[in-house]
């Protein structure tokens, strides 16, 4: 058979997408269970999330370390032990802390799961956070946070957040060498004590996993004391979303970070799809029309973008991109007459099915495995979002008009609601 190459191979245009069930149980002590259960390999990950991320501390880079150290020493356990017997079996540890959430990751094979489930209630329940450990992790992390402040990408992407929300409010607050320096083992035992030891969290198992692994979660997590929740700080929610224009000067930078942005909403809000197609256009992917004017006509950068991110309680919009310093002011003019084309003229009607599309496949193309699909639910579950969130997410997407991009534009694109930071030299 001969291919004509000149002929561009057919698609199918996606209207919808099938996800598997998640099978929701409560372990004898009230701990929910979510199970997403797709056996394509004998592999599977658990996931132990709590409410422990900045938004929970009294004294800042608390979360980062209570989570962190938790694999550095229990009671009974050196680091290396614990090292030793994750290896043993293959299996993997990851530790994250964030604004809102902290987790306890591992993945390994479902044979060994048995195995695995008393390392981690040890480390949930006895970790000691060992002085030399605790010294080692801090000193590492001054010294990369010195390297990354020194690096104009970091700082701009520091000083846009709190600008946005405040130096001190939890999802403005970043970590930087001062505060790594003086947090104390008694600050991280305190947090852990609070935050984590015996308080409610969520499991979420992905994989190759039934009747059995569940009944292993409930033997073991099911069985532990837990208290009520921790009660977090009293912080409030910025609503100001005045422009401000910061420039902070790196004299002998030759490039300069330009952030572009504002507070926004969180995934419940009516206008959340229309915002992210509206996102994409401007922003959001390789073909958007950032990228096409600014790097690829007058090839100011090698790349920029546009991004909503959303937390539990608050969201933001924001443009990024680094450029050589002497296109500093005509790169924000060109951001301007962009957002100002997307207020005044209508997305032709070709562009946005391109970006309808675009949006479709990556969303599909996200969903290729467990794991995958459990980060997705994961949105769901935490964020108490509607059961028909993911699967009608394509149909939403697909409903955006060019009516709508032109709305969204101007009600959350308004200059007077842009603040800019640029970190470099104008």
């Amino acid at each position: 058979m001969t291919l004509d190459r000149t002929q561009s191979p057919d698609f199918q245009r996606i209207t919808s997408v099938h996800l598997p069930a998640v099978e929701t149980t409560m372990l004898d002590n009230g701990l929910p269970l979510h199970l997403i259960a797709v056996a394509q390999q004998p592999i599977l990950r658990l996931e132990l999330i709590f409410d422990a991320g900045t938004w929970f501390e009294t004294t800042p880079a608390t979360s980062f370390f209570a989570v962190k150290m938790l694999s550095e020493g229990t009671s009974t356990r050196t680091s290396a032990q614990i090292s030793e017997q994750l290896d043993r079996i293959g299996a993997f540890l990851e530790l994250n802390s964030g604004p809102d959430r902290a987790s306890v990751v591992v993945y390994c094979l479902t044979r060994f799961l048995p195995q695995v489930l008393p390392l981690l209630q040890e480390l949930l329940t006895e970790s000691v956070f060992p002085e030399k450990e605790l010294a080692d992790l801090q000193n590492i992390t001054i010294q990369n946070l010195k390297v990354s402040f020194e690096k104009n990408a970091h700082l701009a992407g520091v000083l846009a957040r709190e600008t946005l929300f405040g130096a001190a409010h939890p999802y403005g607050r970043s970590q930087r060498p001062e505060t790594v320096e003086t947090v104390t083992r008694s600050d991280i035992q305190a947090f852990f004590d609070r935050v984590i030891r015996h308080r409610p969290y969520q499991i979420l198992l992905a994989g190759q996993a039934g009747d059995n692994e569940i009944a292993l979660l409930n033997g073991f997590f099911g069985q532990q004391p837990v208290g009520p929740p921790a009660e977090a700080p009293a912080h409030s929610i910025p609503t100001n979303t005045d422009r401000v224009v910061l420039f902070h000067e790196k004299p002998d930078s030759l490039q300069s970070s330009v952030r572009v942005g504002r507070l926004l909403f969180t995934r419940h809000h009516p206008d959340f799809i229309k915002v992210l197609v509206m996102n994409e256009v401007l922003g959001g992917y390789f073909g958007s029309r950032l990228m096409k004017n600014i790097r690829e006509e007058k090839g100011f950068t090698y790349g920029i973008s546009s991004n909503i991110a959303s937390f539990r309680r608050a969201g933001f919009f924001m443009i990024g991109t680094d450029v050589k310093r002497e296109f500093t002011q005509q790169t924000m003019d060109e951001i301007r007459k962009e957002i100002r084309i997307l207020q005044t003229e209508p997305v032709p009607a070709d562009e946005l099915e391109t970006v309808k599309n675009y949006m479709a496949g990556e969303f599909v193309g996200s969903l290729n495995t467990p794991f995958e699909i459990a980060d997705r639910y994961k949105t769901i579950l935490l964020d108490d979002l509607p059961a028909d969130f993911l699967t009608g997410y394509i149909a939403r997407v697909r409903a955006v008009t060019t009516d709508d991009i032109l709305a969204m534009a101007t009600n959350y694109l308004a200059e007077s609601t842009l603040s800019e930071i640029i970190v470099g030299k104008k």
